[in-house]
């Protein structure tokens, strides 16, 4: 399947050429009806020998250009419009340097407006003014086909070009991790919420959980089409419209980007290889403030020229870009900047690395080099960059794009090399330069940690998450790579392996008065108020939980270790004498109250040591 975009200048015919094709009038919308002007993207399809080719009718205005930007991105083939009566204006020139940026190879020129032209010579013209803004652009040997939509002349012969042109193009690979830029939201009655734009990486299937990106919404697949078609499966290089369930439509905007979940972590900062327009008004500076389009996203962006002062019209360099906001950037995205103030394209390129670990120095000679060889297409730097977080070779193979023989052969020398870091049992792959900053990281959390709560175990996994801003696998596999980090027994929290929890000669007294309450009455302790009274720290008495030198049963009530043990086996004796017990039983056992019998019963229905049968427990049994 094959997506084609139409692309020119506002008057030149765009909209009644791909309803001369389709059959389908491109324009949705009221005012573009009354304008007649292509405002926002439009879309159409057709059958071409056999296959259903897709359409994106994008705005030719320049007060449009931006939305421009939201549809150019997935096509495989753009068919630029040029009018024979006016020939290449400024808007032309600039989507044509849109289109070259973006790296589209294939296109064909459609002349239009023959039927406006008396004079052969004109056209002719016209005709090397159009070849001649073709120089220097991947578009060089694009074919110019003069039609005229209007009266039909040529369209056969545009139609042919067009079959030869999608003949040359290969389909889009499906390499399991598909990918689709939203580039238009609505609402059906009785639905929900739809999502379209075309698809890349793979296919997506009814019943599949999507995460929508950047925010983490996970929604489920309820109905797909393809060209107005329900479709079961959804194919790479289609026009597709998921419904989703689970996701409301004010939750997902264009811009975002359906995948598999943990496919693509959202990111503000990208490091990029950048080419400034030849015709740019003015350099591109350090620190300048710009507009940055990746797929169908835009963001404001601060600029970081990392090897050199500036970047003058027509120079290329690697740029760090750090965006205002969250951005899913899929895997060998491209990306256009334009300048706000100038309301004009000034360059773009193709992302290097959509997550670096952190804000470049600049002319820094390492990076520099690392990111020139990932741009020579060096197989080695693309798995190291590719590897600032724990993955498998599988999906090392699906971020790269390498081949799988290509991967397992820089696998096995950057292991050897100690480029690379083998984590959690030889199965995810990290670059060691990277492993050594996040486990600094993690040790300087836990550390800190320690410091400010000198008397708890240690810290709970899920908060050493939240500081660290890492996933439940990497963290994970993290941890257990480091020997310096000790898991408590329960899996809930980790400490470094220097500290311990300390007390205080003054800690330590309050500690021997809690415990003399405690043996003096063991089965009605104190509330967990009255202990934190005593012990007058709120930390000491969690410590001691920590240390499981009590156990706390409820929100409020507490025993020391060795009488809770005592409690619980002879509370399992009962069961297993009389086969199940009461509050009752319990409290005249202990000689306690109901209160305490109560929450020791709750807290073993919570272990799963008991379940309640009415005013009953009974034990339960696997």
């Amino acid at each position: 399947m094959h997506v084609i975009g139409t692309a020119g200048h506002v008057d030149h015919g765009k909209s009644t050429l791909v309803q001369r094709l389709t059959a389908i009038d491109p324009d949705r919308l009221k005012e573009e009806k009354q304008r007649q002007l292509t405002i926002d993207l439009g879309f159409a399809w057709f059958n071409l020998n056999g296959e259903t080719v897709g359409i994106v009718d994008v705005p030719g205005h320049r007060d449009f250009i931006e939305n421009m930007l939201a549809g150019v991105g997935g096509i495989d083939l753009v068919l630029l419009i040029i009018a024979a009566d006016e020939g290449v204006m400024p808007q032309t020139r600039e989507h044509l340097a849109i289109i070259d940026l973006l790296g589209i190879e294939n296109g064909i020129v459609a002349l239009t407006k023959t039927d406006m032209i008396d004079d052969p010579d004109w056209l002719d013209l016209v005709t090397l003014d159009v070849q001649d803004a073709l120089q220097h652009t991947h578009l060089v040997n694009a074919p110019v086909v003069p039609i005229s939509a209007k009266t039909g002349d040529n369209i056969p012969l545009l139609i042919e070009t067009l079959q030869q042109k999608l003949a040359e193009t290969p389909s889009r690979h499906n390499t399991g991790r598909p990918a689709l830029p939203v580039d238009r939201v609505f609402t059906i009655k009785g639905a929900g919420t739809v999502v379209t734009g075309t698809l890349s990486g793979g296919t997506i299937t009814i019943g599949d959980e999507l995460e929508i990106q950047p925010g983490g919404m996970r929604g489920r697949v309820r109905g797909l089409q393809s060209y107005e078609q329900a479709v079961d499966v959804a194919q790479p290089g289609s026009r597709v419209a998921v419904n989703l369930a689970g996701v409301d439509t004010d939750e997902v905007k264009r811009g975002h980007v359906l995948s598999v979940p943990g496919a693509i972590t959202p990111t503000q900062l990208i490091d990029v290889h950048y080419r400034h327009l030849p015709d740019a008004p003015q350099p591109l500076k350090h620190n300048a403030q710009v507009k940055v389009f990746i797929g169908a996203a835009q963001s404001q962006a601060n600029v970081r020229v990392l090897n050199a002062e500036s970047l003058a019209p027509g120079d290329s360099g690697f740029l760090q870009l750090r965006l205002s906001e969250p951005v899913a950037v899929p895997r060998d995205s491209r990306f256009i900047l334009r300048a706000p103030a100038l309301r004009a394209t000034i360059g773009g390129g193709m992302v290097m690395d959509a997550n670096p670990a952190h804000r470049h120095k600049r002319f820094n000679a390492e990076v520099i080099a690392r990111l020139e060889k990932h741009l020579q297409g060096d197989p080695t730097e693309i798995v190291i960059m590719a590897a600032e977080m724990p993955l498998t070779a599988e999906e090392l193979q699906a971020r790269t794009g390498l081949s799988a023989a290509d991967v397992k052969k820089v696998l096995f020398e950057s292991y050897h090399s100690e480029e690379l870091t083998v984590l959690y049992g030889n199965e995810l792959y990290i670059a060691t330069h990277r492993s050594q900053q996040l486990q600094q990281q993690i040790e300087g959390i836990l550390l800190g940690h320690h410091a400010a709560h000198p008397v708890r175990w240690g810290i709970l996994i899920a908060e050493l998450r939240e500081k660290s801003g890492l996933s439940d696998k990497h963290l994970e596999a993290l941890i257990h790579h480091n020997r310096e980090i000790i898991t408590k027994s329960d899996g809930l929290s980790v400490r470094h392996a220097s500290h311990y929890p300390d007390f205080t000669p003054q800690q330590l007294t309050r500690i021997h008065q809690l415990r003399d309450v405690l043996l003096q009455n063991p089965y009605t302790p104190p509330s967990v108020a009255e202990a934190v009274d005593i012990l007058g720290d709120e930390e000491l008495f969690y410590g001691l939980d920590d240390l499981e030198e009590i156990v706390i049963v409820s929100k409020n009530v507490f025993f020391d270790r060795e009488t809770f043990q005592t409690m619980l086996y002879a509370v399992m004796d009962m069961l297993e004498a009389d086969e199940e017990v009461t509050v009752q039983t319990v409290r005249d056992k202990f000689g306690t109250t109901r209160k305490y019998a109560l929450a020791l019963l709750e807290h073993m229905d919570a272990q799963r040591i008991t379940r309640r049968v009415g005013d009953k427990r009974v034990m339960r049994r696997s």
